[in-house]
């Protein structure tokens, strides 16, 4: 029975939790913390998940072999016959290889030791730096540059699990014409008939599409290209193009610039619907900046204030100390409300609620007493009318040229992208295109149709461009547009290819490969010197010879200092002085509003589509809503009730609605999911699914939103919208309900606090600025941690190391890349959505999200949550066979071989962080999979438990340093994979007899608490707890933010 057909008609239980999230609405009083609107409805099924001791036995369509879900007792039983095993090792299937030594060891490599090198990734064509770990010539773990300005030696999800693009099996492997094998050769004979076609012709026919790019060297060619060939057209599209920024400061200030904020300078922030802190350009350093002014450490108590309006609750949204829901609609009408509160002619708002404008006087009250040290920001996807006016009250503030800096435009081509590319649609239609090149791009999947000026009917970039005689596509995959065109070009992967291109500041970076292309691809430099009959140039030389022209007589020590580091030094753009136009509202029209809207959004874990084939991302949780290997439709409770949509059904999974949305007459069909935070009547789709030839993993998973856009609407569809419900059901695996660790495993009432309530538990800690200030214990209010001599435990003297970790939740803002960096740092296997149903997700660390308040507007917290690594462990006395065991430096280590899978210390983990390998998920058979493996960590197989252990790998390899230098391990040698991938600082590691390391300071804070410290487990993990800047003017009567929405 596919996933559609499933419980066709809403159950009781269903109609139960659908009134529930209406009474809750209403103003019902529920929990003060809560997971999910399952958990806030306290359901009887709820309920009954919650007490049972392993969930995971309730999950849909229970394996055959598994056994019966019926009891814990018979579970003992069977289990117990595994005693008689435990003299044995774990049965593990090794890889059949042979093992060659080096005859002669190559220069620079020691096996077993690491290596690492300068170089970037490209996102939107923007660069971030990286530091790449590679053994043996493999690539195999990705960190952030901490000298880079774009990352300050932070990363993302998306840099993390780049490493598994490039080893990707499915990854384009040969030149193919029509489908068929051909050689590099093959198509140089062919290309250069046709571009040789175009020269009497000065290029007329001829049009080059790129993505966005920064690139100096590959802007040059260009330039070289349009010199040869001065008919011919660049053109530049991105599906999540930055048109609005652009065009919005053009309007301002009367040409295109680029715009660096300065966060680490502002004490207020206004988001108008802007997710800084997780896209876009710079949004590694803008999240490190921003959270760099929230660490109360160190006796601080200063703190910057964050104000967001956002048409859906993103990462950024859950860190404001102010956040107000509004559609997207009405940004502008807020913005123009904020303006003219500060004496900023903007024009009329549209209609705003009460509570919208209290938010705005508030705001503006906030943004004019901090002047010159705040900055307003708008989101990438609101129109440029909204980005002109954040443009034009950061200049009546004093914060241009301060918070906010312009420089001269970072791209290569700064162009209305939609334009460019319904121009080429146009061209292409009208038969006066003959050679086409599409370089990276996937247009036939992401492109919108435009309107054909002759016939007025839609035309489809597919339909333009079968009318093309010539069509060249060079992509890392054979994707939809592949298909489509004659021929297909393999193209390097960032680590396989020499390029260059800036940062968000225009610091310039060097790409340097750390392997030789595995399949033989081609750069896009290599492809564009073809153009100019220059096919023998590598990329390599290619960049090398531009930028001896820039850099003189001293090129060398500069090249060679630019490789080492990453960067080109000196090359960031200067800070242009600016002047706002004195008509710059003449082109503000009145503000556009309609009843509903949909909202189109990146998704957070595949982006525009391009990582869908990406295994590691797919089976990451979505922040927020924690749903994995689908998209859906994002709606607020309110529009759910009133639709009769009611909410998840099962802990372990959603069997969700489906929801038919309406857009300039294209119709979708797609699952709802039901999210607090959200403004009602706004209907809020992430893009990237729905691919047909995305490869093995990414294709025909969830569903192309691609099909309800439009080229006039491309990010907010208001004219023509509606919303109805869909036939039939689909089952989304989210992973918000599992391991829950509130009440797990407790079945004596006397342990479980009064209504199960995360409250009293005190599992998320929390305050205001205020209350912080006037009391910094204020956050433990009514937690009780047993003292250290409350135990039956021995004691266990550490004079040597004892290493702990501390985690700052003012820092944290779900992100997931310590999520991805753990899963590629300990070769940790992926399981497929079925398997995550079942809550068999592998992940040894998880990012628990918790909502405070009611639906409409809940405060969110995340907690990052792995092995706490406990004094007093309750995982170890149950072990039968001594598989889990502590060793002297207060690590709670797992010993593979002597694991037999009785899973015993899983069920008596109150944090519920081990995870069990209940079949083969790992790739034995993908050769080039073999090479992304972690050398120093052991893979595990079926039948074995496994956990996060600190990275002891890395423990180890600091030591061995350490000792050859006859010394102790320095603090700050040790970083665990999730440290070092952190954007904002949030984990701390390090060895807590060491009065003088940051861990031992951190844990000394007045934040500093302990997770289920009453339980006396003794965790070597604590937490510092969150705290909110709150405007007495907008803060509820707890004194810890609002609950309202515009």
């Amino acid at each position: 029975m596919s996933n559609r057909d499933k419980n066709n008609e809403i159950s009781p239980i269903r109609e139960q939790i659908s009134q529930q999230i209406k009474n809750n609405v209403s103003g019902k009083k529920g929990r003060e913390f809560w997971r999910s609107l399952e958990e806030l409805s306290d359901t009887e099924k709820f309920r009954d998940y919650l007490h049972r001791e392993f969930p995971a036995l309730n999950a849909p369509e229970t394996d055959p072999g598994m056994l019966d879900a019926g009891g814990r007792r018979n579970f003992l039983k069977l289990m117990s016959a595994s005693l008689a095993f435990a003299g044995l090792t774990a049965c593990t299937r090794q890889p059949d290889e042979l093992i060659v030594p080096y005859v002669s060891t190559p220069d620079g490599i020691v096996p077993g030791k690491p290596q690492f090198y300068a170089t970037s990734i490209l996102q939107g064509g923007v660069a971030s730096g990286l530091l790449v770990e590679s053994h043996q010539g493999r690539p195999t773990k990705i960190e952030g540059n901490p000298e880079h300005p774009g990352s300050l030696g932070g990363t993302d999800l998306f840099s993390q699990a780049s490493v598994l693009q490039l080893y990707d099996p499915d990854r384009s492997q040969a030149v193919l014409y029509l489908g068929d094998p051909r050689t590099w050769g093959d198509f140089l004979g062919e290309f250069r008939s046709a571009v040789d076609g175009q020269r009497t012709r000065q290029g007329s026919g001829l049009r080059i599409l790129t993505e966005n790019t920064t690139s100096p060297s590959l802007a040059d060619q260009l330039k070289q290209i349009q010199a040869e060939f001065p008919q011919a057209k660049w053109h530049t599209y991105e599906p999540d193009s930055r048109d609005g920024a652009r065009m919005g400061v053009q309007m301002a200030y009367g040409e295109p610039l680029n715009v660096v904020y300065q966060f680490d300078k502002a004490d207020v922030v206004f988001s108008l619907d802007a997710n800084f802190m997780a896209e876009g350009p710079g949004s590694v350093r803008y999240a490190r900046d921003f959270i760099g002014k929230r660490k109360l450490t160190g006796g601080s108590s200063e703190m910057n204030r964050l104000y967001c309006a956002e048409s859906t609750l993103t990462v950024t949204g859950a860190k404001a100390d102010h956040r107000l829901p509004l559609k997207a609609g009405q940004i502008e009408s807020l913005a123009r409300e904020v303006a003219g509160q500060l004496g900023v002619s903007a024009g009329a708002p549209g209609t705003l609620s009460a509570e919208a404008k209290k938010f705005a006087a508030a705001v503006a009250k906030d943004l004019k007493a901090a002047g010159g040290k705040s900055i307003v920001i708008a989101g990438e996807h609101q129109p440029e009318s909204v980005h002109a006016i954040a443009h034009a009250i950061n200049s009546a503030l004093g914060n241009a040229g301060s918070t906010v800096v312009y420089t001269d435009p970072i791209e290569s081509n700064p162009v209305n992208q939609w334009a460019s590319i319904s121009e080429l649609i146009a061209d292409m239609n009208a038969e006066r295109v003959d050679l086409l090149l599409i370089i990276g791009a996937n247009p036939v999947y992401n492109a919108p149709p435009v309107k054909d000026a002759r016939s007025g009917r839609e035309v489809t970039f597919l339909d333009a461009m079968k009318k093309v005689a010539t069509r060249v596509h060079m992509g890392l995959y054979n994707d939809e547009t592949a298909a489509q065109c004659q021929w297909h070009i393999p193209q390097t992967h960032y680590l396989e290819a020499w390029d260059d291109a800036r940062a968000y500041d225009g610091t310039v970076s060097i790409i340097q490969p750390l392997i030789m292309p595995l399949y033989n691809g081609k750069s896009a430099h290599e492809l564009l010197a073809a153009v100019v009959n220059q096919a023998g140039k590598t990329s390599y030389d290619i960049l090398r010879d531009y930028w001896k022209t820039q850099m003189g007589a001293e090129f060398d020590q500069k090249w060679k200092q630019s490789l080492h580091d990453g960067l080109v030094a000196g090359t960031a753009l200067p800070a242009r002085p600016v002047q706002l136009k004195a008509d710059w509202a003449a082109s503000l029209g009145p503000v556009r509003q309609g009843r509903s809207e949909i909202v189109f959004r990146i998704d957070p874990t595949v982006h525009d589509g391009r990582f869908a084939n990406n295994s590691w991302l797919q089976e990451t949780p979505k922040p927020i809503n924690k749903i994995t290997w689908d998209n859906f439709a994002i709606i607020s409770p309110k529009t759910a009730a009133d639709m009769g949509l009611a909410g998840n059904e099962e802990p372990y999974h959603a069997t969700a609605k489906m929801i038919r949305l309406i857009n300039a007459g294209k119709t979708l069909s797609m699952p709802a999911w039901v999210q607090p935070g959200q403004p009602d009547d706004t209907v809020t789709v992430y893009l990237g699914y729905g691919r047909d030839r995305a490869g093995s993993v990414g294709s025909k998973l969830g569903f192309n939103t691609y099909s309800l856009r439009t080229a006039g609407t491309p990010w907010i569809a208001t004219d023509n919208v509606k919303f109805e419900v869909g036939e039939g059901t689909y089952v989304l695996a989210s992973t918000q309900e599992h391991f829950n660790i509130d009440a797990s495993g407790i079945d004596t009432d006397a342990f479980i606090p009064a209504e199960n309530d995360l409250t009293a538990r005190h599992i998320v800690r929390t305050a205001s600025l205020e209350e912080y200030r006037k009391d910094p214990k204020s956050v433990h209010h009514g937690a009780h941690t047993p003292g250290k001599e409350m135990t039956i435990y021995p004691g266990w003297d550490y004079t040597g190391y004892a290493w702990g970790m501390t985690i700052d939740m003012n820092a944290c803002f779900g992100c997931n890349a310590c999520v991805v960096a753990c899963q590629s740092e300990n070769n940790i296997a992926v399981v497929g959505k079925e398997m995550v149903i079942r809550g068999r997700i592998m992940h040894w660390l998880r990012i628990d999200t918790y909502f405070k308040g009611g639906t409409v507007n809940p405060e969110v917290y995340f907690q990052p949550m792995m092995c706490q690594h406990c004094e007093n462990a309750p995982c170890e006395v149950v072990c039968p066979v001594n598989a889990t065991v502590h060793d002297a430096e207060g690590l709670n280590v797992q010993v593979y071989n002597r694991c037999v899978g009785t899973r015993y210390c899983s069920n008596n983990c109150p944090y519920k962080v081990r995870r069990f390998n209940y079949l083969i998920y790992g790739d034995w058979d993908s050769p080039s999979l073999k090479n992304l493996r972690n050398p120093e960590v052991t893979v595990r197989t079926r039948g074995v438990m496994e956990k996060c252990t600190f990275c002891v790998q890395r423990i180890m390899s600091a030591k061995i340093e350490a000792e050859k230098q006859d010394r102790k391990v320095q603090d700050g040698e040790v970083m665990t994979a999730c440290q070092t991938a952190c954007p904002t600082d949030a984990i701390i590691f390090g060895d807590i007899n060491d009065p003088k390391s940051r861990v031992v300071e951190l844990k000394k804070e007045p934040r500093n608490y302990e997770v289920l410290a009453d339980l006396n487990t003794r965790p070597r993990s604590s937490y510092l707890a969150s705290i909110r800047n709150t405007n007495a003017e907008l803060a509820g009567k707890n004194g810890q933010g609002n609950n309202h929405q515009g």
